[in-house]
């Protein structure tokens, strides 16, 4: 789950584990959804990302070194088990495990294709549903507050590649 800071405009998708593949992956997703780069992307702190997990000055890993410095934005990890750090996705969380993950409670999926797709249906509908307490929806407020201040993506979207230790 990824939520932009101003208009809470939410992107959700599912993926088979946790390694660093899948985070940068959906990250570049996310950016692809949102049509833009932001300034600062504040992911979890796990170790699959980090290769020196630290409070206060982390060492991310060299994946995401490079979609750094590819997508030219900083990448900022939360402190470990501070949710303060990040409370617009803490709540995000919640809102798609409400309004998607429920309703997709009773379904069975054989491809994570497929269960992607339908996670894109409801998500449409998700940022559509109007604000209780502020004018318009997630989309509109993207479009005025969010959209403007993103910088346009890079011509060719990173590829992800393996990095692993080799001896002679």
């Amino acid at each position: 789950v990824a939520v932009l800071g101003a208009s809470n405009y939410t992107y959700a998708c599912a993926t088979w584990q946790q390694t660093a593949a899948d985070w940068v992956a959906s990250i570049i997703a996310t950016l692809g959804f949102i049509g833009g780069v932001p300034r600062l992307v504040v992911p979890d702190q796990p170790r699959a990302l980090i290769a020196r997990p630290d409070s206060y000055d982390p060492i991310p890993g060299r994946l995401v070194q490079e979609f750094s410095s590819h997508y030219d934005v900083a990448v900022l990890p939360a402190r470990p088990g501070r949710p303060r750090d990040k409370p617009k996705v803490e709540v995000g969380v919640q809102v798609v495990e409400r309004w998607i993950l429920a309703r997709l409670r009773n379904r069975r999926f054989f491809t994570l294709a497929e269960l992607n797709g339908a996670i894109a249906s409801l998500l449409a509908d998700l940022n559509q549903r109007a604000f209780k307490k502020l004018p318009g929806c997630r989309r509109s407020a993207f479009e005025v507050l969010d959209a403007p201040a993103l910088k346009p993506l890079p011509a060719v979207a990173m590829v992800l590649a393996q990095f692993k230790p080799a001896r002679v």
